[in-house]
């Protein structure tokens, strides 16, 4: 485990600047070797939509429990009707009618039929439904006008699930389709990993509370509106908050909550005279990184206090959202049982200007997309929010490349689920 030196013994960096970065790569692979999936818990069948299951779902019941009609029509015996065309029609007398949760209690006799509707289970003494629209009623006499083989237009018990048969795997996120297959079984409730809780932890003497309106030296948070999305977006479960000041005492505290699984710090985390989370994390844990090789957020740090993760996240805008993406997000998917693979959709296209970076650091390079081709946009500055907004996505550049050519093929992460409009074929 790499600890940063911090003051009392240990190094500060404040006002001094980093002797060291850490490579994306490094931290990344030291936050996939500490991470595993949170306890287990029972989760009502109501809730269990985007959660992540803990242990496989076997059936204990047959789906349909009962053989059933698959239309509307006429239950019979299959072969009484061979024969039967709508020049010569062959007669049935219509003893009753089955209906879904109401079925035709006796038995279907030979010549006989009984009308069924779509999902009505079939009466004894009948194999197949001939289709109404083959068919015409005479007072209770039925003329079936086409012949229909046995077990025609019949769901046979089991058809769409075995009782026994696994149904869905551990390890699966649950999608509102699986919830409706659960219902299906039987099952109440499902066990699954349970959520991380987040403590937020937004800093700043200059912050005012989102929806305010910016005036004279103070800015309104906007870190943690991205975060609370995000934070959503990853499984986890966000607890309630209030920007602090600068005062690292009232930072201790909120940072040492023992509630939170995950602590995320916006603001504080570089080398200013008021950025006091990086020794405050030293003093309760362990400061683990401070300064990665990476443009923006390369004041990110990171730790542990027990056995809870604490991300320090750069006030910038970009570089909070850049630190997240790459560090905290992973790793809250990762406790909720979820893939740490990034959730972005991706899509392979050409540069359409180069892209300057420089080897031995990781660049986040936010990208438009005009005339199919990935733009990048001219700022780099990380307070410059509005960037994030005119980019249709992102490009990673490797540390291991001294930037990318105009022309090379590139992968573009999308902000968005769906494809920009112009990457659409025509309808």
């Amino acid at each position: 485990m790499r600890t940063v030196a911090m003051e009392g013994g240990m190094r500060d960096v404040r006002m001094k600047g980093f002797a060291e970065r850490a490579d994306v790569e490094v931290v990344d692979r030291f936050l996939s070797d500490h991470t595993r999936p949170l306890a287990v818990e029972e989760v009502a069948l109501l809730e269990c939509a985007g959660r992540v299951l803990a242990e496989e779902v076997s059936a204990r019941v047959d789906v349909p429990g009962f053989a059933r009609s698959s239309m509307d029509g006429y239950a019979l015996h299959g072969e009484e009707s061979f024969g039967a065309s709508s020049y010569d029609p062959i007669p049935f007398a219509i003893i009753g009618q089955s209906l879904p949760g109401a079925p035709f209690a006796g038995e279907v006799g030979s010549g006989q039929a009984v009308r069924i509707m779509t999902g009505a289970p079939i009466p004894a003494g009948a194999d197949a439904v001939v289709m109404a629209e083959v068919c015409e009623e005479e007072a209770e006499k039925l003329l079936v006008g086409e012949a229909v083989a046995p077990h025609k237009n019949v769901g046979a018990v089991g058809e769409d699930i075995r009782c026994g048969e696994a149904v869905l795997s551990r390890g699966r996120r649950l999608r509102a389709q699986d919830a409706g297959l659960l219902a299906s079984i039987g099952q109440g409730s499902v066990r699954c990993y349970r959520r991380p809780r987040v403590r937020l932890v937004v800093t700043g003497d200059e912050l005012l509370p989102a929806g305010s309106l910016p005036e004279g030296p103070h800015i309104v948070d906007s870190n943690s509106v991205v975060l609370r999305t995000l934070v959503a977006r990853d499984g986890a479960e966000l607890l309630p908050f209030e920007i602090l000041p600068d005062d690292p005492e009232r930072i201790r505290d909120a940072m040492a909550d023992p509630e939170a699984d995950v602590v995320l710090v916006t603001g504080g985390s570089s080398v200013g005279m008021e950025d006091h989370a990086p020794r405050l994390l030293a003093e309760l844990g362990s400061l683990d990184f401070h300064g990665i090789s990476m443009r923006p957020s390369s004041p990110t740090g990171l730790g542990r206090i027990e056995d809870r993760f604490v991300f320090l996240l750069p006030g910038n805008p970009v570089s909070c959202l850049c630190a997240y993406e790459f560090f905290a997000g992973p790793t809250l998917r990762g406790l909720g049982g979820r893939s740490r693979a990034w959730p972005h959709r991706s899509v392979s296209l050409m540069l359409a200007r180069k892209i300057a970076s420089a080897v031995g650091r990781t660049d986040y390079v936010r990208v438009a997309i005009e005339k199919g081709r990935a733009l990048p946009l001219a700022t780099s500055g990380a307070s410059i929010l509005s960037s994030t907004v005119r980019a249709a996505g992102f490009v990673v550049v490797p540390r291991e490349q001294e930037g990318m050519p105009e022309g090379a093929s590139v992968e573009v992460s999308l902000y968005d689920e769906e494809l920009p409009s112009e990457l659409c074929d025509p309808c």
